[in-house]
């Protein structure tokens, strides 16, 4: 497994600026498509911990499910993190995971951080 792994969307520009950003840097790393295997609850924790956001911090709110369903709401922490695993596509992008450090790749820059 390599040491980076970035959760990707390849039809989101920023998410692809992301991996550009990596190889320009002739990083290895594992590539996610988690629109397709899906989010874990342990993969978002895991975000979590290594990024010390808040869950609401990796919510895409300008997603139209958020806006309809979500905006205006109050959930706690748990009740955010089952929101992201149910509904992936409102995970900003690209998240990048290393050992010991997770970041939301926007400005691509904030890449540096974990490498």
């Amino acid at each position: 497994m390599a040491m980076i792994r970035v959760l990707h969307n390849p039809r989101c520009a920023t998410s692809r600026k992301g991996l550009e950003y990596l190889n320009s840097k002739n990083i290895n790393f594992e590539v996610i498509n988690y629109l397709s295997t899906g989010l874990s609850r342990d993969i978002v924790k895991e975000i979590l911990l290594k990024s010390n956001l808040k869950p609401i911090e990796l919510v895409r709110t300008q997603e139209e499910y958020y806006k309809k369903f979500l905006k205006g709401k109050n959930f706690n922490d748990e009740e955010w993190i089952e929101i992201l695993t149910q509904n992936p596509k409102l995970l900003k992008r690209p998240v990048v995971i290393g050992k010991y450090k997770a970041v939301i790749g926007i400005p691509v820059e904030n890449i540096d951080k974990v490498l």
